[in-house]
């Protein structure tokens, strides 16, 4: 290797005698190589050291022309899989020594970059790791003790964590390891021994690598980076390793994989955990925690260490105190964590990495990202001096001024006080950029408010959110902001005073308020709200709850499905009834909470134009099914506690109207049907036993209740039973048979119509499943059967006059009820689903069978689909901003901006022209179709 041309002289070594004898070592060297050995030995006893013992290697590796371009990592190990497990620990101390040897030189003479230096001892780290683990693993299968499998290694996987991780590793750096197995790979009677034989060849790959013999040491080995490390072994399996991170992970935990690689062993498993560690890990939102959590770590880390006061460089700790490098990685981490979940550019493990990905995404200033790289390369590259003088696990700088000077000496500066004043420097500016991000400065001044503003906000330190002193100082920062935001739309004082509600109900603020400071995104979110859509924000102020929603990582994650959401709100239920204070009232409030957030969520995503008003709608019914699905039956369980199961097969929960249709608003209530089967049972089996009739209608009634009654957590849903037989005067309850024969023998035309809709969504009792089977068929056989009925088209007309007469469109902008409108449109795709006995319940669907039942001509359904489509983005988006009939000039411009981009119109005036045309051409088409005149082609 030619280092001749490119080292770099250092100043002259602080013990040069020892230098020297370095020197003597190696025998003839160029005048430069030779200042640069007796300034690496004279100044680190450590490297003076590996001299003696490799000094012969390192004379021929100088004399190597060709060795500049060797990779000493691979040099140094190759052979190393035949080695023996006994064989292998002495080779391995062996290489580190000439690794480190080697990178010592290249590191202190100037010729390898900071990279090039960790990442050839991470390199090392890596082979390391890879052949203890194989060896132990391969001498386990030879005695017989690992079952056999396919998996590689068998199916062992070492994780590197921290800075081997990151490819970032020093001189005298531990190792952090998490080692898993892959227990698919293995039967399932064999799970116990394979546990034990790689529990075993971890522990003794962890010694081969990490036991201080005569020869010394590879790395030093920490496996307690694994889930509750306390308690587990040093080896877990994937699924376990999961499992614990989906219940119990921590924030700290979620930093310290961003780091994480798979290093040794099976690198395949590896991988594919990670792959499904990813969620965890990477969230789609912020978790306020990880700033929180973060921050209370650097001050425990200051606490205990006692890191505090006045920056100084002797002892001062270039790891963990302040300004140091830990701030820096917490500084990239966090961020990382913040962002990288909406952004998989950013989740890269380096550090200097890491800065340049946020610079480039606009999430850090570039300039501040170049300063803290700059600082970051400099404090690691002292860390390196300070570990390589006695390789020593310290990152504290020395205390004496001989040993401060040994240290600027390695760093190429003579005068140690020059050299000391420029450490101050830097690592003040550290701490100042850095703790500007934990502890934002403060914001501009407050805007001016009107004195009805003033007032208002005058009264704000009296509520709860506001009465702790930590509340009040964060949210005096973020206030001028706020305040600025919700003042500055043309209903200002309608945004505050909303606002104002909202923040009324908070029983707390500190970690909301530190939320918006570190997130300035909800600010807008809230000014948004408060500003644009006074129906949101009525119903926040009425759930304040739901932000937790927001705090707690998943809010911006796809939408999980209605089986998703079954299973959520069944584990909420679950844990509300098991609770120490818990019950059936419990799990009611729990129920109100989860779905308000969902509720709140679909909301926020349609105002932020995430989804539109048909994505809304179906996200609607989706939370009412998983709702209804899973509290039927926990209402059921609770009824039976005094009156026993319920009796014969069961009951189902029918959805009707916009609900079966999966087209519901933020505004919606739900239409419900109850159905049973007694199976010939007289009575329940229960301490106050009811027949079965009684039974199922005030099981129906509980259910009601629990949906409708207003807890401390508020309501549910308005539940609407009139499309049940007979309407209000029939029984909540019906039976199964008596529904048959009155679908078939009585009900009206517009019944079954309504039936076209119908919906199975929830069940109770030992065969409801199957009973919820047979009312689907029965819904279907009357379609086929009733459809054909002549009076369907006149009915339908009357039902029509009946409906205009009886209620007026509700303003200009009205787009349900009246003519050409939604409701009218509806009703008619209803008669085409009724008439041409199809399943299908979705508007879209039913208007798509009228042409092919030949009831209408596909250009006049077309024209019906595109009305109806115009019709409900203006219907669900004004549901979502108000609940009363739509006034622009109320809304303002903000509500008026959301109506015009989700209806594609470029104005007011340009909308009403729309609606009008629609309505009038969608009330022709209806017209002629009710009249049946002959459709236009």
């Amino acid at each position: 290797m030619t280092f001749h041309d490119r080292i770099s002289r250092l100043p002259i070594p602080h013990d040069p005698a020892r230098g020297q004898v370095a020197v003597d070592l190696l025998g003839p060297l160029d005048d430069r190589l030779a200042e640069l050995i007796r300034g690496a030995a004279g100044c680190s006893p450590y490297l003076s050291g590996l001299i003696q013992l490799e000094a012969g290697w390192l004379t021929a590796m100088l004399t190597q022309p060709d060795a500049e371009g060797v990779d000493i990592v691979q040099r140094e190990t190759e052979g190393f899989d035949a080695l023996s497990a006994e064989a292998l620990g002495p080779a391995l101390r062996r290489a580190k020594r000439r690794v480190a040897l080697w990178t010592g030189l290249a590191d202190l003479g100037g010729v390898w970059s900071l990279e090039q230096v960790t990442g050839a001892l991470t390199r090392l780290a890596d082979r390391a790791t890879d052949l203890a683990l194989r060896v132990h693993v391969a001498h386990e299968q030879a005695r017989g003790k690992l079952p056999a499998t396919q998996s590689d290694a068998g199916g062992i996987t070492a994780l590197a964590m921290g800075k081997m991780g990151a490819g970032e590793l020093n001189y005298s750096s531990d190792i952090d390891l998490i080692v898993l197995y892959d227990d698919s790979a293995y039967a399932r009677d064999d799970q116990f021994e394979a546990r034990a034989a790689l529990i075993r060849a971890t522990r003794k790959a962890a010694a081969t690598i990490s036991d201080n013999t005569d020869q010394g040491y590879v790395f030093r080995t920490d496996l307690r980076l694994r889930p509750d490390a306390a308690v587990t072994p040093v080896c877990m399996s994937v699924s376990a390793a999961l499992a614990y991170y989906e219940a119990e992970g921590r924030t700290w935990e979620r930093g310290a994989y961003i780091k994480a690689r798979p290093c040794g062993g099976n690198l395949d498993v590896g991988e594919r955990f990670l792959r499904e560690l990813r969620p965890f890990v990477w969230r789609r939102h912020l978790d306020f925690a990880t700033i929180q959590d973060t921050d209370d770590m650097r001050r425990r880390i200051r606490d205990h260490k006692g890191l505090h006061g006045r920056i100084g460089v002797p002892g001062h700790n270039m790891k963990l105190g302040q300004g140091g490098i830990r701030e820096i990685e917490f500084f990239t981490q966090t961020r990382q964590l913040i962002a990288g979940g909406r952004d998989p550019d950013l989740r890269v493990r380096g550090t200097v990495e890491g800065l340049a990905r946020l610079a480039d995404k606009g999430w850090i200033p570039p300039e501040v990202a170049a300063e803290l790289t700059d600082h970051y390369r400099e404090h690691r590259e002292i860390e390196h001096r300070i570990q390589m003088v006695n390789d020593a696990q310290t990152h504290l700088v020395p205390t004496s001024p001989e040993g401060i000077a040994t240290i600027a000496q390695m760093m190429g500066e003579g005068d140690s006080a020059v050299w000391s004043a420029r450490l101050t420097g830097r690592l003040q500016r550290v701490e100042t950029l850095t703790a500007s991000f934990f502890t934002p400065a403060e914001k501009r001044e407050r805007p001016r408010l009107s004195p009805e503003a003033q007032a208002m906000v005058d009264g704000w330190r009296a509520y709860p959110a506001l009465r702790t002193e930590r509340a009040r100082q964060v949210f005096v920062r973020i206030e001028p902001e706020l305040l600025a935001r919700l003042t500055g739309s043309d209903h200002g004082q309608d945004a505050l005073a909303r606002f104002d509600a909202f923040l009324a109900g908070l029983p707390s603020g500190v970690q909301l308020f530190s939320l918006f400071e570190a997130n300035p995104q909800l600010i807008d979110l809230i000014a948004d709200i408060c500003g644009t859509a006074p129906g949101l924000a009525a119903y926040l102020a009425r759930h304040p709850e739901v932000l937790d929603a927001v705090l707690g990582g998943s809010f911006f994650a796809e939408w999980p499905g209605v089986a998703g959401l079954h299973r959520q709100i069944e584990s909420v239920l679950e844990q509300g009834l098991a609770a120490r204070d818990g019950g059936y009232e419990r799990a009611l409030d729990d129920a109100r909470r989860w779905a308000h957030e969902w509720q709140f969520r679909t909301g926020v995503h349609h105002l932020r134009a995430l989804i539109g008003a048909e994505e809304a709608g179906g996200q609607y019914a989706d939370i009412a099914d998983a709702t209804v699905a899973a509290l039927f039956p926990v209402v059921t369980a609770e009824f039976a506690r005094r009156h026993g199961p319920p009796p014969g097969r069961g009951a189902v929960v029918l959805g009707m109207g916009s609900l079966g249709a999966r087209q519901l608003n933020a505004a919606s209530d739900l239409d419900l049907i109850v159905i049973y089967d007694a199976g010939g049972q007289d009575s329940s089996d229960g301490p106050k036993p009811l027949a079965p009739r009684a039974y199922y209608a005030r099981l129906t009634q509980a259910m009601i209740t629990a949906l409708s009654a207003p807890t401390s957590a508020g309501r549910l849903y308005e539940v609407d039973m009139r499309l049940r037989p007979s309407g209000r005067q029939g029984p909540v309850a019906t039976s199964v048979q008596s529904f048959r024969d009155y679908q078939m023998t009585e009900a009206w035309t517009w019944e079954h119509l309504a039936l076209t809709r119908a919906r199975v969504i929830g069940s109770c009792g030992p065969s409801g499943h199957d009973l919820g089977h047979e009312v689907e068929a029965l819904r279907q056989e009357v379609l086929h059967t009733q459809g054909q009925n002549p009076r369907v088209l006149p009915d339908l007309a009357e039902m029509r006059a009946r409906i205009f007469a009886a209620k007026a469109p509700d303003g200009a902008w009205e787009a349900k009820i009246g003519r050409g409108r939604l409701q009218d449109i509806e009703l008619l795709a209803q008669s085409f689903a009724l008439r041409a006995g199809i399943p299908a319940r979705a508007v879209a669907a039913q208007l798509r069978a009228g042409p092919r039942a030949g009831l209408i001509a596909r250009a006049d359904a077309e024209t019906l689909a595109t009305a109806r489509r115009f019709l409900w983005a203006l219907q669900g988006s004004g549901r979502l901003l108000t609940d009363r009939p739509l006034d622009m000039e109320a809304l303002g411009d903000g509500g008026q901006a959301f109506l015009l981009r989700e209806t594609g119109m470029g104005s007011l005036a340009e909308l009403s022209q729309r609606l009008e045309e629609t309505v009038d051409a969608a009330g022709g088409i209806i017209d002629a179709a009710l009249s049946e005149q002959p459709a236009t082609a």
